[in-house]
């Protein structure tokens, strides 16, 4: 997975190692003074929709609706210009397939002329991403395995709210 040639967008979907240094690289830019990078990665443990822990997890796989998620990138890179219109680059990218642990599933990437903006973007770039986007993630631990907890029905980028920093 390559960055774009030109643009201040990078949104895809791979099933390829996410290239979260080549993300934070190709979001430098001269005019901003931020860059907040988000990987969200594998752990060993998940909790269940009872508040119960899953000790043990030994991978993930994730699956996806392909031809619906860049799609829903685009409009929560949309929204997210809306709200923050001085951002420079945005990164959107998920992993599908199986993952062990420790592997990034997702990197999130924005950058602004300043911390604080950098900071409101990223933060709702990764929430209304995870709303968003069609995507879901199966666990395998110790005791079993099981899709994801938290399935949710998919809403539209404007209605994420933000988070302040």
């Amino acid at each position: 997975m390559q960055p774009p040639a030109t643009g201040n967008s990078w949104l895809g979907l791979t099933d390829q190692v996410l290239p979260v240094g080549a993300v934070y690289e190709w979001c430098l830019q001269p005019q901003c003074g931020a860059v907040v990078l988000f990987s969200g990665i594998v752990r060993d443990h998940a909790v269940d929709e009872r508040g119960a822990l899953r000790a043990g997890v030994s991978h993930l796989t994730y699956e996806a609706y392909d031809e619906q998620v860049v799609p829903a990138f685009v409009a929560i890179e949309a929204e997210l210009r809306t709200r923050w219109p001085e951002t420079g680059r945005v990164a959107l990218l998920h992993r599908t397939g199986r993952l062990e642990l420790t592997e990034s599933s997702v990197v999130v990437a924005v950058s602004a002329p300043h911390r604080g903006e950098a900071f409101e973007a990223g933060r709702f770039a990764i929430d209304a991403l995870k709303a968003s986007a069609p995507i879901w993630k199966h666990e395998v631990w110790a005791g079993g395995s099981d899709w994801g907890t938290g399935a949710h029905e998919v809403v539209s980028p404007s209605k994420v709210p933000q988070v302040r920093s």
